[in-house]
């Protein structure tokens, strides 16, 4: 058997990478921007249709900085944010010195509550302070629920960042995730369906919104012969050596899509008999998920020291990574000030849940061992 580590979501190269690397290198072009950069989001915009532009970035979490910068989020302003998420979705708006506002998930899809979102925005504009923009996220690949949040963000006219960074290629209703808000944001990190090895980019309605964000992104420099600047700029844009690595990763998208929904149905058959534990899928038909990651919830079991901890464990000592659900962001020590709307179904989410291994490349071998596991496990 091999016996070598299976991680959670491990890159895997495509073959085709080589190529563009080269280029950049026989070039010399090994800064940032750069024909593999213009490439790159060429290849996104063809994914996604001619009516979406592409800026390709150093990572997610710029993008959904530039993207509330674009908002004209400023100091003191609020920003909603889902509380189930991963940190990079509510640290820019600090870096903004905005305030965020947290908002509990809804049991279904585990993100963002209608419910609670429409509580926290009436509270805030009774207050005094109406919410300058919303992020969303489509958590571990499965989307929220688009509709009833989008009603309700147009009803208060209030701006949606879409944070997809785990979600390329999922859809609702058959149309892409990150093309639901006014701007969309998505992850190349190398844990993701596909790698630039560190990137990301932002995705807008409008070129205008992709030349302010590349301006933005490349120091803000004023069009001038010297160095001249007017606003505050950042150092955002891809290398384009990154960029030649996503040239060789979109080549296999589809079929990395392809493979972890396999793992989905491989995780579904193995608990298929396992009443206490839940596997996160999408709601019905209309949400169509990549399955980035696969996650279950347990029902603790205290006379045979069954839960997620124990399960947890039990990988590790056979070599396979695992991993809790992300901590709710209002419980992290940095937000843990900040408002908070919801009734602690996030928290449940946490204390119950974990993510199994899901990488495109996960062989039968692993399969074989992880099975091995959850049925020892399980059958105490």
């Amino acid at each position: 058997m091999d016996n070598k580590r299976i991680y959670l979501s491990l890159s895997q190269q495509s073959g085709f990478e080589q190529e563009y690397i080269q280029k950049a290198l026989e070039t010399n072009w090994i800064t940032s921007g750069g024909p593999n950069v213009n490439d790159f989001e060429n290849q996104l915009q063809n994914y996604f249709g001619d009516e979406f532009f592409l800026t390709a970035l150093n990572s997610g979490t710029s993008a959904i900085h530039l993207a509330l910068i674009l908002l004209g989020v400023k100091t003191g302003d609020e920003v909603i944010c889902q509380t189930m998420t991963f940190s990079a979705s509510a640290n820019p708006i600090l870096y903004q010195g905005a305030i965020p506002i947290f908002v509990d998930s809804e049991p279904e899809t585990w993100n963002i509550s209608p419910e609670f979102l429409e509580i926290a925005i009436k509270d805030r504009i009774k207050k005094g302070k109406k919410p300058k923009a919303i992020i969303t996220v489509h958590l571990y690949g499965n989307p929220y629920k688009v509709d009833e949040i989008h009603d309700i963000a147009a009803r208060y006219d209030i701006p949606i960042i879409e944070d997809s960074a785990e979600a390329l290629g999922s859809t609702y209703k058959g149309k892409k995730c990150g093309t639901f808000g006014t701007f969309g944001i998505f992850s190349f990190n190398g844990n993701k369906i596909i790698t630039t090895s560190s990137g990301g980019a932002l995705i807008s309605s409008s070129n205008e919104s992709k030349e302010k964000a590349i301006f933005f992104a490349t120091q803000s420099k004023d069009a001038a012969v010297h160095y001249q600047h007017s606003e505050i700029g950042y150092n955002y844009r891809m290398s384009n050596v990154c960029a030649g690595i996503g040239l060789g990763q979109i080549k296999v998208l589809e079929n990395n899509i392809a493979a972890r929904r396999k793992n989905h149905i491989f995780y579904k058959d193995l608990f298929d008999s396992i009443k206490i534990v839940t596997l996160f899928e999408v709601l019905n038909e209309d949400y169509f998920s990549n399955y980035w990651l696969n996650a279950i919830l347990i029902e603790p079991n205290l006379e045979k020291n069954i839960n997620n901890e124990t399960l947890r464990i039990a990988f590790e000592k056979a070599d396979i990574e695992s991993r809790p659900l992300w901590k709710p962001m209002h419980l992290q020590p940095i937000f843990m000030k900040y408002p908070y709307y919801g009734n602690k179904i996030a928290e449940g989410l946490f204390k119950k849940g974990l993510c199994l291994p899901s990488g495109s490349n996960l062989t039968i071998e692993d399969k074989n061992r992880i099975k091995e596991v959850i049925t020892t496990f399980f059958s105490v």
